[in-house]
């Protein structure tokens, strides 16, 4: 019998590769000339250690974002997947600070002299970002960036900026500096000069969009990941052996990056990551990274990399920005009164090891050490 030749919808599903496994999977099982039912793509995930999976990938925000689906999902699945990843270059166009069109960039041009209105969306990840600013004592900040800049780490040029330049942004950086007026849902800047940058939460905010479209569309089991920074997880990635079993994340060994150190599972949640090891310089043989301390205008350290489990990506991306400004003390504080926030932070080790490995707000069961 000839092989029958996927239509696209098939294809971009995950179907035809389906077809294929199941014709596979019952020869090998029946023998050859046998005849069985068709089964279904649940029962033969069940039969296997791994699941087939359907890969989607989009370029945005400099970053290549990738969408994992269960191959043999609904037909419209497919479609549900290109209309998220749609979104992603939709969310960009708004955040980015780099095209004269972009939302963001039009508050930044007018905030300084009038209220601006916002549009819905981003008016909420603003007061978002203004709830953490204030409940992370001003360690998570979006109005960095002349510090950024002062550094050097915006052009990716790093440097030691000059004592009175560093001054001239710091008098720029402060979250208390911008008024938001829920009312009228406008954006005010109270001193000239002030911008606000939301690199720190924008591809975990565009993974919650894009999450938002396949829920839409009934899509239940997927993993999104933009730039190996930022997580969003839904559902199993074995739904029919357990559909609450949830998706495995591993974590890089900072120092030997070819290696993984942990595992953490996630379950309807996002996951977001921060570290310095690729964007730092060194100076008279000390190393600057590009993840600023706000309150003190200079790289922070003492941490190797953050990664955070929240329930949105937008809030994880954010909270491992500022728990590793923090340090761990202050951010297992801040978890005290978050029962659905937890970290992994990778710090330089104190015992001879290379690395050690603080947790907190995570169960035995969420996570698991698999190198060292």
């Amino acid at each position: 019998m000839e092989p029958a030749i996927p239509n696209r919808r098939q294809f971009l599903s995950g179907r035809a590769a389906i077809d294929a496994w199941q014709q596979a999977a019952a020869d090998a099982v029946l023998g050859a000339g046998a005849t069985a039912a068709k089964l279904s793509p649940l029962e033969l995930m069940e039969r296997n250690e791994s699941p087939y999976w359907v890969r989607y990938s989009r370029q945005a925000m400099a970053s290549d974002f990738q969408l994992l689906l269960v191959a043999g999902m609904p037909d419209d699945a497919a479609e549900a997947a290109l209309a998220a990843l749609d979104t992603l270059e939709t969310i960009e166009a708004q955040l980015t600070v780099y095209r004269e069109t972009s939302e963001v960039l039009e508050i930044n041009r007018r905030a300084a002299a009038e209220p601006v209105e916002a549009t819905p969306r981003l008016f909420a990840l603003l007061q978002q970002a203004q709830d953490l600013y204030r409940a992370t004592s001003g360690a998570y900040d979006i109005t960095s960036g002349p510090l950024s800049k002062a550094w050097g780490f915006a052009r990716r040029q790093g440097a030691i900026p000059a004592d009175d330049a560093l001054a001239e942004a710091r008098a720029l950086v402060g979250g208390d500096g911008v008024l938001l007026d829920a009312a009228q849902r406008t954006v005010r800047f109270m001193r000239p000069g002030m911008e606000i940058n939301l690199n720190s939460c924008g591809k975990g905010f565009a993974l919650d969009v894009a999450g938002e479209v396949l829920r839409a569309a009934g899509v239940e089991h997927y993993l999104w990941h933009g730039g190996n920074s930022s997580v969003l997880a839904s559902g199993s990635a074995q739904p029919g052996r357990d559909p609450d079993a949830g998706w495995v994340i591993g974590i890089g060994h900072p120092l030997r990056t070819e290696r993984r150190l942990a595992e953490v599972l996630v379950r309807n949640g996002g996951v977001g990551t921060s570290g310095a090891g690729f964007q730092f310089f060194r100076h008279e043989g000390r190393r600057y990274g590009h993840i600023l301390d706000p309150r003190t205008g200079r790289p922070a350290d003492g941490v190797f990399s953050v990664t955070v489990l929240a329930p949105t990506a937008a809030e994880a991306d954010a909270l491992s920005t500022a728990f590793y400004v923090l340090g761990y003390e202050a951010s297992a504080e801040y978890c005290e009164s978050r029962p659905d926030v937890g970290f992994l932070m990778l710090l330089p080790s104190t015992r001879g090891s290379s690395v050690d490995l603080a947790v907190c707000g995570l169960d035995a069961n969420q996570w698991r050490m698999v190198g060292n």
